[in-house]
């Protein structure tokens, strides 16, 4: 087992994803810790060596430290010197970044600078474009949501993960079909637990209503047939090299039949050696 410490450096533009990297990795064990002084970082470092028994570390490092930039470089060199180091560079395009701005209304950064964000954006490429060529790991998030992303760093950090990445959601036809769906099943022709009193208010990740949809003759058929059909084409996707699947399951509200059919189906490829993360997205 290698007990070596691992340092992983997460830097990046802003809107590039360094938020979502650091909460997964948290969520893998890392100890993370966001925009630390470049300078205390080996005195952390060494402090967590000698108090603590914690041996994955990630910093995030971004344009807010900027005065910090130019011993940065050092830094970083030292750190490498001494621990298994990683520097990950988190990019995407300018429309993109801007979308994602846009979408949660936050400042830039560099906003109170430079009043365009456009102009922000390109400004901040210019002052990270160090850091970016000392990394060792550049990503390009363009394309990913944040689960997606999600499933990329567990990816390339994780252990023993077996492809393609499964990824199971559940969801109510009321709000839409997910638009990062690979696969969509309607479980509506299902018997609905909505109309039984004592199983309205609850959920499908509730003992009785998981009895009522699994007991349903439908039902049973229905597993029988996706699980077949299942067991053929995932290992088609991973013979031809296809890292990511979603599978989406939808009902009416998306909280009851789609839970239960998904929970289950999660069970299943667990059964056969995948491990899939399971979103309720209605629930």
């Amino acid at each position: 087992m290698n007990t070596e410490p691992f340092i992983v450096i997460v830097t990046g533009l802003s809107g590039g994803g360094k938020t979502v990297t650091l909460r997964t990795l948290e969520d893998m064990g890392f100890f993370c810790v966001d925009n630390l002084p470049p300078p205390l970082i080996l005195n952390f470092l060494e402090m967590l060596e000698e108090y603590s028994k914690i041996k994955n570390v990630a910093f995030g490092m971004d344009i807010r430290i900027h005065e910090f930039f130019g011993i940065a470089h050092e830094v970083i060199k030292k750190v490498r010197q001494r621990y298994k180091t990683e520097v990950l560079f988190l990019e995407a395009d300018e429309e993109t970044i801007m979308r994602r701005y846009k979408e949660t209304r936050r400042p830039h950064p560099l906003l109170t600078q430079y009043e365009d964000l456009l102009e922000a954006i390109k400004q901040e490429n210019i002052f990270l474009y160090p850091l970016r060529e000392i990394s060792d790991r550049i990503l390009d998030t363009s394309s990913f949501n944040p689960h997606e992303l999600k499933l990329v760093v567990r990816s390339i950090y994780g252990e023993n993960y077996e492809f393609p990445l499964i990824t199971i959601i559940s969801f109510g036809y009321k709000k839409g079909v997910p638009v990062n769906a690979d696969m969509v099943f309607d479980v509506r022709f299902l018997p609905n637990p909505y109309f039984i009193p004592s199983l309205t208010h609850l959920s499908g990740k509730d003992a009785s209503v998981k009895d009522f949809v699994l007991k349903q003759k439908e039902t049973e058929e229905f597993l029988m047939h996706i699980k077949n059909f299942l067991n053929f084409l995932i290992p088609k996707y991973k013979k031809e090299g296809r890292a990511y699947l979603t599978i989406a399951i939808g009902c009416t509200g998306g909280k009851h039949r789609s839970v239960v059919i998904a929970e289950y189906l999660a069970k299943h490829l667990e059964g056969i050696s995948f491990k899939p993360d399971i979103v309720h997205r209605d629930l």
